[in-house]
This record gives C-alpha cells, sequence and structure tokens, in this order.
C-alpha cells in the first residue's frame, strides 16, 4: 500500500509503496522503480523511494547456519545486529564491526558498509562479510565474495541498495574472551589534546571515541570525553545489561533540542566528571548502543525531525577543518547532545564507496530549522569540500550533486552496477544529475 513514510531522523517525508518480503525463494514483485530495505534506521533518504516501491526484509529475520567453533555465521538479510548479539554473545562471539545502534540489519550493514568505535583496528563491515547472494530485478542470482564476483562485491558492499537486492548474508564474527569493555575515560580540555589522546591510544585500544561539547569556544573548542577500551578478561566478572528502559511516548509539538538546552546539557556532561580520568568496567551495551535504550529518542526533534550531519577529512587537514567546523557550528548555536568525534585508521574498504577513510570524523544532529539549517550545511560543505573531505550517504539529507562526484571518486565504475530498476530519493538528488 501507498503511504506517507520517514526515515530516523523524521525529514524528509516520502510517500512510497512498501512491500514486505516473506520468503528467500519468494519472486521480487518488482516494479519499474523499487528500492530494497531494511530497518529504516538510515537518517536521511538513501532508504526512501518517494513515489516509487521499496522491498521490506522486516520478515526476513531467520538465521540459516551458525558454526559457534568458527563464529561462522550465514542469515537471512532482515536479521538485526540484536538478534544477532542474543544468540551469539553468550557463545563468547561478538560482532566484529557495529554502528551506534544494534537495530540495523544485516542487509543494511552491508549495504552502508558501516563503522564503528573500532575502525582503525578492524576497518568496515564491509571487511568481515564472506559472502552473500544478489538477486537481480531480472531474476537473477549471483553469490558474491572478495573472490568470487569480487567486482559485484565490491559495488554491493557500500552500494547503497542499488546494485540489487541481497537475500542472505555470511559473515565472520569475532571471539572475544568477555562482551564486557574496560572503560577509561578521560576528560580533555582542547582539540589539540584530542589529536594527541587518539594516537596515544591507536595501538593500545581497540575501541576509541570522544563526545565533543559542540558549544565550546575559544581555548575550550573541541573539549569534551575521550573514551577507549578493551573487551575484559574472561575471569572478570561482566556487568549486567539494565532492564530499564526509558522512552519518549508523544511527540513534542516543538524540538526539544535548542540553544539554551544544548548549552545546560553540555556544561553539564563536560562536567559530570571530576577527575581527568576514570576507570570502569562495563556491559557492552550502553558502550556501544547508547541511545537504544530510549524508545522512539528521535521524537525529542519534534514533527519537523533532524538531521545528522557526519562528514570525515583527511588527517594532514584534520584539526584546521574540525575546528572550523566546530567554530561555525558554535557560532550558530546549534548541534546537538551527542556529538562524536572519531580518528578512521587507514583500513582500506573493500568496497567502491565506502565512506570512511584515514581522517577524522565528525558527527552530530541539527534540529531540521528549514533554510537556517540548510544555510549552516552549505557552509560546513565547503569546508569539507576544500579539506578534500566527504559526507556519509547513510546519514545525508542535503548533500548536493556536484559535491558526490568529488567524495566518491569510483562514481563512474560504481554507475555500471547498479541495477537499472534499483532507484531512491538519495539518488535522483545526488547521484542522476552527475550521469
Amino acid at each position: 500500500m501507498t503511504r506517507p513514510y520517514i526515515s530516523w531522523g523524521r525529514y524528509p517525508y516520502k510517500t512510497q509503496e512498501g512491500v514486505d518480503l516473506h520468503w528467500l525463494d519468494q519472486p521480487l514483485p518488482v516494479s519499474s522503480n523499487f528500492l530494497p530495505q531494511g530497518n529504516v534506521r538510515s537518517y536521511g533518504d538513501s532508504c526512501m523511494n518517494d513515489g516509487g516501491q521499496v522491498l521490506s526484509t522486516r520478515f526476513l529475520r531467520r538465521f540459516i547456519r551458525f558454526d559457534p567453533e568458527s563464529g561462522i555465521l550465514r542469515c537471512e538479510a532482515g536479521v538485526q545486529l540484536a538478534d544477532i548479539l542474543s544468540v551469539v554473545e553468550p557463545q563468547g562471539w561478538f560482532l566484529p564491526v557495529t554502528p551506534g545502534t544494534k537495530f540495523v540489519t544485516v542487509g543494511g550493514a552491508i549495504a552502508n558498509d558501516v563503522h564503528g568505535k573500532n575502525h582503525h583496528s578492524a576497518g568496515t563491515f564491509g571487511r568481515h562479510v564472506l559472502k552473500f547472494e544478489l538477486v537481480r530485478s531480472d531474476g537473477s542470482k549471483r553469490v558474491c565474495s572478495p573472490t568470487k564476483n569480487s567486482d559485484w562485491f565490491r559495488a554491493t558492499v557500500g552500494g547503497l541498495g542499488l546494485t540489487g537486492f541481497i537475500s542472505w548474508a555470511e559473515i565472520q564474527l569475532k571471539k572475544v574472551p568477555n562482551s564486557a569493555i574496560n572503560l577509561e575515560n578521560i576528560k580533555y580540555e582542547s582539540l589539540t589534546e584530542f589529536f594527541q589522546i587518539s594516537e596515544d591510544s591507536e595501538s593500545t585500544h581497540e575501541y576509541t571515541v570522544a563526545w565533543v561539547d559542540c558549544q565550546a569556544t575559544g581555548a575550550k573548542l573541541g573539549r569534551g570525553h575521550f573514551s577507549r577500551g578493551n573487551h575484559a578478561k574472561a575471569t572478570q566478572p561482566t556487568p549486567e545489561m539494565s532492564g530499564r528502559k526509558l522512552g519518549i511516548p508523544i511527540d513534542p509539538p516543538v524540538s526539544l533540542i535548542n540553544s539554551w538546552s544544548l548549552r545546560a546539557f553540555n556544561w553539564l556532561y563536560y562536567h559530570r566528571q571530576g577527575s581527568k580520568r576514570n576507570f570502569t568496567t562495563v556491559n557492552y551495551d550502553p558502550f556501544f548502543y547508547p541511545l537504544d535504550n530510549i524508545g522512539d529518542w528521535n521524537r525529542i526533534y519534534g514533527p519537523k525531525g533532524f538531521l545528522q550531519y557526519q562528514c570525515v577529512v583527511p588527517m594532514e587537514h584534520s584539526e584546521s577543518a574540525i575546528k572550523e567546523l566546530l567554530e561555525r557550528i558554535a557560532k550558530a548555536q546549534c548541534g546537538s547532545f551527542l556529538a562524536v568525534l572519531k580518528v578512521f585508521g587507514d583500513i582500506e574498504s573493500p568496497a567502491l564507496m565506502s565512506f570512511p577513510r584515514p581522517g577524522t570524523t565528525l558527527a552530530l544532529d541539527f534540529p531540521y530549522q528549514g533554510n537556517k539549517t540548510m544555510h549552516l550545511f552549505d557552509q560546513l560543505d565547503n569546508v569539507v569540500k576544500q579539506a578534500g573531505g566527504a559526507l556519509y550517504p547513510a546519514k545525508d539529507a542535503h548533500m548536493k550533486a556536484e559535491h558526490f562526484k568529488a567524495y566518491y571518486p569510483d562514481f563512474d565504475q560504481f554507475v555500471s552496477f547498479k541495477d537499472p530498476n534499483i532507484s531512491s530519493s538519495f539518488w535522483r538528488r545526488t547521484m542522476e544529475p552527475n550521469l
């Protein structure tokens, strides 16, 4: 049926026909304009197909095979990372790479080549995919791996669902002594200090990430909390997962994120830790997925929704570019509670169109305020482009077509693998003007 549809950012609204798939051998009920879709956790319009059809994998959530000795898992594309963790974590296995929510599907993780807090040590999700089946709109099927149909593999990983429908996938999990994390939180005072801590942590800690106070200015610009951790030892007790789940039960009439609430929260959050360093052992869930225990947290941005801005800039320009981005954001009195800063490593992705690359990534959420928001994003875009950086399609609702090709130089090669009957709102907004 055709219905209004929203992504996780609740902007923009789109109208599209939704069709559910239930079985792997079910013929694709395709139109001349369809898009495979996972759990709709992308923030912008890469998971949307305005005026077209989306094929949902939400009922394709079955495990096909799991070998507890090797850690190799084969499952349908609609299986969520939460489903995987519930089965494999008690058996001593863990996800090799995970983004900031466990409610994404395996198919979506492949299509966006997601990354996590361990990019510098493990690379992207695509590096741990062993094979998958790709179904094209003409009914043809091909099993793709790094060695078989490798060109299709490279185009589909990070290909935003545009090369075909991923029906099942096989991934290599990671053996861990303990799913808990030995965590060190470091309260740092400047952007320069962030980069020094990050460099010092790269070889000693598997997971690194920083929360940054996006309202700080002057000498305090870029201050925040740097979190670094490793899996706990097998002999350490594992803290229990909290059973309490909060929720946002209603849609507030306006965004609860504004300059006043943002300034107050950031000040309190920065000063919540009195000492310079704090050591603790935590359950993996709040460490990897801090917002997953707040149901419908996207509602706090009100009926207009929000946009996330996530970029990466090369290391040689990282400090100057991130400094300018934070200055512009603070001047605009915009931003979010959860502003994330991390240094990516140099482990190459197998994908043609992968977002992570060596450099520093900054991610913030912004309440949608019409032209004010778009004008700020135009300014940020100019900084990113001049620094030789890129934006993340999975989080985007603003990127310009002329910028997209500069950000993804393998665009021309990718186009030859696109399925002619697959499209998306993102594709038509950013790619078709390049053709």
